[in-house]
């Protein structure tokens, strides 16, 4: 068995093993062997309901969107060659955001369980034209990132006047907390939702592993090797908008796990961007699962966000991360 099958397999195993946990986890005290036993179809209606309806799509959500997120992060400190680099630094995330913002605002999200996921997803992806319009004329990293940078801020702008001009305090409540990302009272239909883009986007993502290789000689050195670098950047930019997009839009907006992730994994691999993508995806369905039942687990009236939790793990970890890296320089 090699290396990199161990750390993969070891890593299935953490993400199982959260997953798993977090089906005991809730205001309803079930115990685990009460909820293993609803989970085979062994146990008593109101806990086969609470674990089939509740808390199975949360934990299977928690595994998606970390994995796409963790991907992610990785693919795009690959090809931009900036350790620093996570979905929000394209925009994605902000403008995946303004639409699920914009359906809270004009009241549409009352219209549909779906109608908050397409607005975000579809954020997503509108946020993608003007990024490839404003980076079109360089192939370069540096075009990319500015062109997300403004994007973001743009994107950031519109769902701060949203909060600004909210028609009722309660319409800016729902925004705000949507915003902080909660995987709460969620179920199989936002697993069904999530579950394409994050296997379109990650699939996109595993398939351009060869290009990312290439780009550590740089762009020429790439281009060299037969790489097509606009392609690589549309299908890299076009997997983050769709499998991004579909995560928040079921989750709200979850930071620093595409971030963290990689440089958690990175030290168990041979370092090659094409070697990180797995191990980062598995180390984030891993991160968001334990983050989720930590959430649960904590005896507080209102249950804490998903998002802030996820911040509060990562930037520890990111600062250690940061002082290690300056001792080895």
């Amino acid at each position: 068995m090699t290396k990199s099958v161990r750390i993969n397999l070891a890593l299935v195993l953490v993400a199982l093993f959260w997953a798993g946990l977090s089906l005991g986890i809730g205001p309803a005290h079930l115990g685990w062997g009460r909820a293993f036993a609803a989970l085979i179809g062994q146990g008593d209606s109101i806990a086969t309901t609470i674990v089939w309806q509740l808390r199975l799509p949360r934990a299977l959500l928690a595994v998606l969107i970390g994995a796409m997120l963790g991907g992610a992060g990785a693919a795009l400190q690959g090809y931009l060659r900036n350790p620093l680099a996570d979905p929000g630094v394209l925009g994605t995330s902000s403008t995946a955001a303004l639409g699920a913002v914009l359906a809270l605002y004009y009241g549409f999200a009352a219209l549909s369980p779906l109608t908050l996921p397409i607005f975000a997803i579809t954020g997503a992806l509108v946020g993608l034209i003007p990024l490839l319009l404003l980076a079109a004329r360089s192939e370069g990293p540096l075009a990319l990132v500015l062109a997300g940078v403004a994007i973001a801020t743009a994107a950031g702008a519109g769902i701060s006047l949203a909060l600004n001009f909210a028609p009722n305090p309660f319409a800016a409540v729902e925004i705000m907390t949507w915003l902080m990302g909660s995987l709460a009272d969620r179920s199989f239909l936002h697993v069904w939702l999530a579950l394409p883009c994050v296997v379109i986007g990650l699939g996109l993502i595993l398939l351009e592993g060869r290009a990312l290789d290439a780009l550590t000689l740089g762009e020429e050195g790439a281009t060299a090797l037969g790489i097509d670098l606009k392609r690589t950047r549309l299908i890299l930019l076009s997997a983050t908008a769709i499998g991004v997009g579909g995560a928040v839009a079921v989750s709200g907006a979850i930071g620093f796990v595409g971030l963290v992730v990689p440089h958690l994994v990175r030290p168990f691999t041979d370092r090659r961007p094409s070697s990180l993508l797995v191990p980062s995806a598995l180390g984030g369905a891993a991160l968001l699962a334990a983050a989720d039942a930590l959430v649960r687990s904590v005896p507080t009236l209102e249950e804490p966000r998903l998002g802030v939790v996820t911040a509060l793990i990562g930037v520890p970890v990111f600062l250690h991360q940061l002082v290690r890296a300056r001792r080895q320089w």
